[in-house]
Protein backbone atom coordinates (compact mmCIF):
# COMPACT_ATOMS: atom_id res chain seq x y z
CA UNK A 1 0.00 0.00 0.00
CA UNK A 2 2.51 2.99 0.95
CA UNK A 3 4.92 2.00 -2.14
CA UNK A 4 1.44 2.26 -4.48
CA UNK A 5 0.38 5.19 -2.83
CA UNK A 6 3.70 7.23 -2.54
CA UNK A 7 4.17 6.42 -6.33
CA UNK A 8 0.70 7.91 -7.02
CA UNK A 9 1.49 11.07 -4.42
CA UNK A 10 4.62 11.59 -6.67
CA UNK A 11 2.96 11.62 -9.57
CA UNK A 12 -0.19 14.16 -8.48
CA UNK A 13 2.59 15.95 -7.30
CA UNK A 14 4.28 16.17 -10.44
CA UNK A 15 1.15 16.92 -12.19
CA UNK A 16 0.69 19.52 -9.94
CA UNK A 17 4.28 21.14 -10.60
CA UNK A 18 3.91 21.43 -13.95
CA UNK A 19 0.40 23.23 -14.27
CA UNK A 20 2.14 25.49 -11.81
CA UNK A 21 5.28 25.83 -14.16
CA UNK A 22 3.43 26.77 -17.43
CA UNK A 23 1.39 29.07 -15.63
CA UNK A 24 4.08 30.44 -14.29
CA UNK A 25 3.07 30.17 -10.16
CA UNK A 26 4.38 28.55 -7.41
CA UNK A 27 4.29 25.12 -6.12
CA UNK A 28 3.63 26.23 -3.23
CA UNK A 29 0.34 28.48 -4.20
CA UNK A 30 -1.58 25.65 -4.50
CA UNK A 31 -2.83 22.62 -1.65
CA UNK A 32 -3.07 19.04 -2.39
CA UNK A 33 -6.20 18.35 -0.48
CA UNK A 34 -6.43 14.47 -0.43
CA UNK A 35 -10.11 13.27 -0.97
CA UNK A 36 -10.10 10.43 1.65
CA UNK A 37 -13.97 9.39 1.59
CA UNK A 38 -14.43 5.77 1.75
CA UNK A 39 -10.80 5.32 2.63
CA UNK A 40 -10.02 3.55 5.37
CA UNK A 41 -8.10 5.30 8.45
CA UNK A 42 -4.90 3.07 8.00
CA UNK A 43 -5.01 4.45 4.08
CA UNK A 44 -5.22 8.18 5.38
CA UNK A 45 -2.20 6.86 7.78
CA UNK A 46 -0.19 5.40 5.64
CA UNK A 47 -1.10 8.62 3.25
CA UNK A 48 0.38 10.58 6.32
CA UNK A 49 3.44 8.82 6.47
CA UNK A 50 4.12 10.05 2.73
CA UNK A 51 4.03 14.03 3.84
CA UNK A 52 0.13 14.37 3.48
CA UNK A 53 -1.79 16.50 6.04
CA UNK A 54 -4.72 17.58 4.46
CA UNK A 55 -7.35 15.59 4.06
CA UNK A 56 -11.10 16.21 2.44
CA UNK A 57 -14.27 14.10 3.72
CA UNK A 58 -17.84 13.88 2.67
CA UNK A 59 -19.89 11.28 4.55
CA UNK A 60 -20.26 13.21 7.96
CA UNK A 61 -20.37 9.63 10.50
CA UNK A 62 -17.27 8.15 8.20
CA UNK A 63 -15.27 11.51 8.69
CA UNK A 64 -15.67 11.43 12.57
CA UNK A 65 -14.79 8.05 12.87
CA UNK A 66 -11.50 8.72 11.07
CA UNK A 67 -11.22 12.09 12.91
CA UNK A 68 -11.03 9.95 15.78
CA UNK A 69 -9.15 7.20 14.68
CA UNK A 70 -6.31 9.15 13.73
CA UNK A 71 -6.07 12.22 16.43
CA UNK A 72 -3.13 11.05 17.17
CA UNK A 73 -1.74 12.89 14.11
CA UNK A 74 -1.96 16.24 13.39
CA UNK A 75 -3.78 16.41 10.61
CA UNK A 76 -5.79 19.55 8.59
CA UNK A 77 -10.02 18.05 7.96
CA UNK A 78 -12.10 19.59 5.33
CA UNK A 79 -15.78 18.88 4.57
CA UNK A 80 -16.47 18.74 0.78
CA UNK A 81 -20.04 17.09 0.57
CA UNK A 82 -23.65 18.50 1.15
CA UNK A 83 -24.49 19.46 3.93
CA UNK A 84 -27.92 18.97 5.55
CA UNK A 85 -28.80 21.57 8.39
CA UNK A 86 -29.09 18.68 11.35
CA UNK A 87 -25.28 17.76 10.95
CA UNK A 88 -23.68 21.51 10.95
CA UNK A 89 -22.97 20.92 15.10
CA UNK A 90 -20.54 18.73 14.19
CA UNK A 91 -19.20 19.61 11.59
CA UNK A 92 -18.52 23.33 13.24
CA UNK A 93 -16.81 20.91 16.03
CA UNK A 94 -14.79 18.66 14.03
CA UNK A 95 -13.56 20.28 10.27
CA UNK A 96 -10.99 23.18 9.76
CA UNK A 97 -12.36 23.99 6.90
CA UNK A 98 -15.49 23.47 5.11
CA UNK A 99 -16.17 23.48 1.36
CA UNK A 100 -20.20 23.46 0.99
CA UNK A 101 -21.72 26.42 1.67
CA UNK A 102 -23.99 26.78 -0.71
CA UNK A 103 -26.55 29.08 1.63
CA UNK A 104 -27.32 31.39 4.25
CA UNK A 105 -28.73 29.44 6.52
CA UNK A 106 -25.66 26.97 6.74
CA UNK A 107 -23.31 29.43 7.32
CA UNK A 108 -25.39 30.87 10.47
CA UNK A 109 -25.60 27.52 11.75
CA UNK A 110 -22.16 26.67 11.50
CA UNK A 111 -21.26 30.26 12.76
CA UNK A 112 -23.00 29.64 15.97
CA UNK A 113 -22.11 26.16 16.82
CA UNK A 114 -18.19 26.43 16.01
CA UNK A 115 -17.25 26.19 19.90
CA UNK A 116 -15.87 29.05 21.53
CA UNK A 117 -11.92 28.69 22.11
CA UNK A 118 -11.80 27.21 18.34
CA UNK A 119 -10.32 29.35 15.54
CA UNK A 120 -12.76 30.56 13.07
CA UNK A 121 -14.30 27.97 10.85
CA UNK A 122 -12.92 28.16 7.22
CA UNK A 123 -15.74 28.28 4.83
CA UNK A 124 -16.39 28.40 0.92
CA UNK A 125 -19.33 29.52 -0.54
CA UNK A 126 -19.83 26.57 -3.11
CA UNK A 127 -20.88 27.63 -6.63
CA UNK A 128 -23.03 26.14 -9.32
CA UNK A 129 -21.21 27.61 -11.85
CA UNK A 130 -22.12 25.32 -14.51
CA UNK A 131 -25.89 25.93 -13.29
CA UNK A 132 -26.78 22.49 -13.26
CA UNK A 133 -30.19 21.91 -11.92
CA UNK A 134 -28.72 18.55 -10.19
CA UNK A 135 -25.98 20.02 -8.44
CA UNK A 136 -25.51 22.06 -4.94
CA UNK A 137 -24.03 25.34 -4.70
CA UNK A 138 -25.64 29.01 -5.17
CA UNK A 139 -26.53 30.75 -8.62
CA UNK A 140 -23.42 32.40 -9.29
CA UNK A 141 -25.59 35.63 -9.82
CA UNK A 142 -26.60 35.39 -6.04
CA UNK A 143 -22.74 35.00 -4.87
CA UNK A 144 -21.71 38.43 -4.37
CA UNK A 145 -24.40 39.19 -2.48
CA UNK A 146 -24.11 36.06 -0.43
CA UNK A 147 -20.25 35.96 -0.11
CA UNK A 148 -20.74 39.54 2.02
CA UNK A 149 -23.33 38.23 4.18
CA UNK A 150 -21.29 35.11 5.03
CA UNK A 151 -18.25 37.45 5.64
CA UNK A 152 -19.58 39.59 8.67
CA UNK A 153 -20.69 36.02 10.35
CA UNK A 154 -19.00 35.23 13.55
CA UNK A 155 -17.13 32.21 14.40
CA UNK A 156 -16.56 31.59 10.59
CA UNK A 157 -13.84 32.77 8.13
CA UNK A 158 -14.58 33.16 4.43
CA UNK A 159 -11.72 32.73 2.35
CA UNK A 160 -13.44 32.06 -0.94
CA UNK A 161 -15.22 30.29 -3.54
CA UNK A 162 -15.55 26.41 -4.28
CA UNK A 163 -16.93 24.61 -7.52
CA UNK A 164 -17.65 21.23 -8.73
CA UNK A 165 -17.99 21.45 -12.70
CA UNK A 166 -20.26 19.76 -15.40
CA UNK A 167 -18.15 16.83 -16.14
CA UNK A 168 -16.39 17.13 -19.28
CA UNK A 169 -13.11 15.39 -21.05
CA UNK A 170 -13.16 18.94 -23.28
CA UNK A 171 -10.38 20.81 -22.18
CA UNK A 172 -11.65 24.01 -23.59
CA UNK A 173 -14.97 23.50 -21.51
CA UNK A 174 -12.91 22.87 -18.27
CA UNK A 175 -10.42 25.90 -19.09
CA UNK A 176 -14.25 27.78 -19.18
CA UNK A 177 -15.92 27.04 -16.27
CA UNK A 178 -12.92 27.45 -14.15
CA UNK A 179 -12.14 30.92 -15.40
CA UNK A 180 -15.51 31.33 -14.74
CA UNK A 181 -15.16 30.51 -10.82
CA UNK A 182 -11.77 33.02 -10.79
CA UNK A 183 -13.69 35.82 -13.01
CA UNK A 184 -16.37 35.58 -10.00
CA UNK A 185 -14.21 35.38 -7.16
CA UNK A 186 -12.34 38.31 -8.63
CA UNK A 187 -15.34 40.36 -8.69
CA UNK A 188 -16.37 39.45 -5.56
CA UNK A 189 -12.87 40.70 -4.16
CA UNK A 190 -13.67 44.34 -5.13
CA UNK A 191 -15.37 44.39 -1.67
CA UNK A 192 -13.83 42.09 0.08
CA UNK A 193 -10.22 41.84 -0.74
CA UNK A 194 -9.26 39.08 1.85
CA UNK A 195 -10.89 36.07 -0.21
CA UNK A 196 -7.71 34.00 -0.85
CA UNK A 197 -9.24 30.83 -1.68
CA UNK A 198 -10.22 29.14 -4.95
CA UNK A 199 -10.90 25.28 -4.65
CA UNK A 200 -11.71 23.59 -7.97
CA UNK A 201 -10.07 21.01 -9.80
CA UNK A 202 -10.12 17.02 -8.96
CA UNK A 203 -8.35 14.13 -10.04
CA UNK A 204 -9.76 14.46 -13.72
CA UNK A 205 -9.39 18.21 -13.99
CA UNK A 206 -6.48 19.22 -11.71
CA UNK A 207 -4.30 20.64 -14.78
CA UNK A 208 -6.75 23.41 -16.38
CA UNK A 209 -7.71 24.37 -13.10
CA UNK A 210 -4.64 25.10 -11.20
CA UNK A 211 -3.73 27.15 -14.89
CA UNK A 212 -7.08 28.77 -14.80
CA UNK A 213 -6.05 29.75 -10.53
CA UNK A 214 -7.25 27.27 -8.55
CA UNK A 215 -5.25 27.78 -4.69
CA UNK A 216 -6.98 23.76 -3.56
CA UNK A 217 -7.39 20.97 -5.95
CA UNK A 218 -9.65 18.00 -4.47
CA UNK A 219 -7.61 14.84 -5.68
CA UNK A 220 -8.53 11.07 -4.47
CA UNK A 221 -8.83 8.74 -7.29
CA UNK A 222 -5.47 9.85 -8.56
CA UNK A 223 -4.15 9.36 -4.88
CA UNK A 224 -5.85 6.50 -3.39
CA UNK A 225 -6.79 4.48 -6.92
CA UNK A 226 -10.06 3.80 -7.84
CA UNK A 227 -12.30 4.59 -4.92
CA UNK A 228 -13.66 1.79 -3.14
CA UNK A 229 -18.46 2.25 -2.59
CA UNK A 230 -19.59 3.97 -0.09
CA UNK A 231 -20.13 1.71 3.05
CA UNK A 232 -23.59 0.08 3.93
CA UNK A 233 -23.71 0.88 7.09
CA UNK A 234 -22.98 4.56 6.76
CA UNK A 235 -24.98 7.04 7.98
CA UNK A 236 -24.82 10.40 7.37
Amino acid sequence: MNSHISDRIQSVNQQIEAACEQAGRSRDSVQLLAVSKTRSADEVRSAVEQGLTHFGENYLQEALDKIEALSDLELEWHFIGPIQSNKTRPIAEHFDWVHSVDRLKIGQRLSEQRPDGMAPLNICLQVNISREESKSGCDPDEAPALAKTLSELPGVRLRGLMAIPAATDDPAEQHRAFADLRQLLEQIRTELPDLDTLSMGMSGDLIPAIEEGATIVRIGTALFGPRAPKPATTID
